[in-house]
């Protein structure tokens, strides 16, 4: 006896519907194969049993359930995964920044192929030493004053490149980093609005949430962000999950960047120096991400607390100076204080260098006759962007001093041991530092002119390498993570095309057993009590 008000056609039929539903998820599934962000999708159903227990039972009385109900459509996505993938892509955010920015760095430095400060000091050489074989011509004397003004013109060069680099760094910072990020922070508090909108009336939304969640990945690489899913109820009985994102900076201290429909905005200020970088987040609280504060002892010391991110990787190139402001990285300004801080000791070296003896004095006094001097003529302080060939060398008033020996209380005009002198300091060694505001000066290097720029060039290639590395490292675990996410939320065609084959048995089956039923009651109407007729 089948069971009463046809209940068995009901199993079947909510099985058939069960299966044709699981048909089309996966229809939408093999669709979006091909799709960018796409989450598969999978039919969640439940075993139906509407029926109470009964208090006196029997073996006749065994209960049976109405079929299967479908609850929802849902996505397979493993938040522990997307948690990795975030943390990771942050990670390599901060390296892909400083990269670029050393790939900008090394087209100024490098001179494996260009000629560039290294062949300026050799022609230096090479035009002293001609002049000392012919102390007092002052055809040679202009020759070595031209070749000192290919060296100025090189270092301005490169010091103008670098503000170039900086300049646009900087503007970029401001008008797409910070401007993307705030745009993509808007978009995501949107979309909550409207997945919880389209939640409330019965609505998944899982398309609008696949856009959410490309977003989350995209904002991950700016910032080390953290996703919290929550339930809000709505309702007696209804709630919808709505989603909050923050990120903890290197203090400790969770901030929130979106909250429901509410999201922060981030500032900067890139005219000076440091870049600062500012956040009103989503509760209205004001944060300083970058930027000077107040150490114990009420010095302006730099602080970022961003911990990783494009962002943090932009700052980095921009505010840091490594071991000239005490930081744990060699962004712009470490090159740009190491070039002036060349420039400025050849400068120092080669104007104390051609002082000239006065006759008469004892102890012996000497007259300045500077070769180069400032723009605003100063003999101190010279930069790559300062520095000028000092006027009286120019305008032929004096030249370069060939001796300092007294002959008869008078100069030596023929005798060359200053030339001499001079050449021997473009190889002699020297101390290269970099002054400190409120410090000491800081030494980076000691050597010849020489090989102090070959140490900075090689110290930027040290950094390139070593940061090329981290990005490398960065990028195999980032793949190794998305391959595992991919393997739970992409979509496998070989694992869709099985499904195809596993729902539409169901199918068949679920509706035999309707054939099955109705042959069944078929016989219990038409073939009951027809025995002797």
């Amino acid at each position: 006896m089948i069971r009463s008000t046809f209940a068995g056609f009901t199993t079947a039929q909510l099985a058939m519907a069960a299966s044709q539903r699981a048909l089309d998820v996966t229809g939408q599934n093999i669709s979006n194969i091909n799709t960018p962000g796409y989450t598969r999708q999978r039919l969640d159903i439940t075993s139906l049993n509407t029926q109470k227990g009964d208090f006196y039972n029997s073996n006749s009385t065994i209960k049976v359930g109405f079929g299967v109900q479908m609850t929802k459509v849902s996505q397979l996505r493993d938040p522990f995964l997307d948690a990795q993938y975030r943390s990771q892509i942050s990670k390599l955010g901060t390296s892909d920044a400083h990269v670029a920015g050393f790939e900008q760095l090394a087209n100024i430095f490098d001179e494996s192929v260009d000629e560039g400060v290294r062949a300026a000091l050799v022609s230096i050489s090479s035009s002293l030493s001609t002049l000392s074989t012919q102390a007092g011509n002052k055809e040679h004397d202009t020759a070595v004053r031209s070749n000192m003004q290919v060296l100025l013109n090189i270092f301005r060069e490169k010091a103008i490149r670098l503000q170039d680099i900086r300049e646009d760094m900087q503007s970029g910072f401001r008008s797409t980093d910070i401007s993307d990020l705030n745009q993509i922070l808007e978009n995501i508090a949107e979309l909550n609005t409207s997945i919880k909108n389209s939640q409330i009336l019965g609505n998944p939304a899982l398309e609008l949430q696949d856009q959410r969640n490309t977003l989350l990945d995209e904002l991950g690489s700016y910032l080390p962000i953290s996703v919290k899913y929550r339930d809000e109820t709505i309702g007696p009985d209804q709630t919808v999950e709505v989603l909050d994102v923050s990120f903890i900076d290197t203090n400790g201290q969770r901030h929130t960047l979106v909250y429901d429909g509410r999201y922060s905005t981030f500032d900067t200020n890139v005219t000076e120096l440091p870049v600062t970088l500012t956040m009103t987040d989503a509760n209205g609280n004001h944060v300083q991400l970058a930027g000077y504060q107040k150490d114990d002892k009420g010095n302006d010391v730099y602080t970022e607390i961003l911990g990783s991110g494009t962002v943090k990787g932009t700052l980095d190139l921009l505010n840091k100076s490594g071991d000239f402001d005490h930081s744990d990285f060699r962004g712009l300004g470490y090159y740009e204080k190491a070039l002036d801080a060349m420039i400025n000791k050849f400068a120092t070296v080669f104007n104390e260098a051609n002082k000239e003896a006065i006759p008469g004095t004892d102890p012996v006094e000497y007259k300045d006759r500077p070769l180069f001097t400032t723009k605003d003529g100063k003999t101190e302080g010279f930069t790559s962007l300062n520095i000028k060939i000092a006027d009286g060398w120019l305008n032929g008033d004096y030249g370069i001093t060939i001796s300092n020996k007294l002959i008869d209380s008078k100069p030596g005009s023929t005798a060359d041991e200053n030339v001499l002198n001079m050449i021997s300091l473009l190889e002699k060694g020297f101390d290269f530092e970099v002054p400190v505001e409120g410090g000491q000066p800081v030494k980076f290097f000691t050597g010849s002119f020489h090989d102090c720029f070959a140490n900075i060039e090689n110290t930027l290639g040290i950094d390139t390498k070593s940061e090329n590395a981290m990005l490398t490292n960065h990028i195999t675990v980032l793949n190794q993570t998305s391959n595992s996410r991919d393997g739970v939320s992409g979509v496998q065609l070989d694992e869709e095309g099985m499904n195809l084959l596993h729902f539409n048995q169901s199918y068949n089956a679920a509706a035999r057993l309707m054939t099955t039923l109705d042959e069944a009651l078929d016989k219990l109407i038409n073939g009951t009590g027809v025995v002797g007729r």
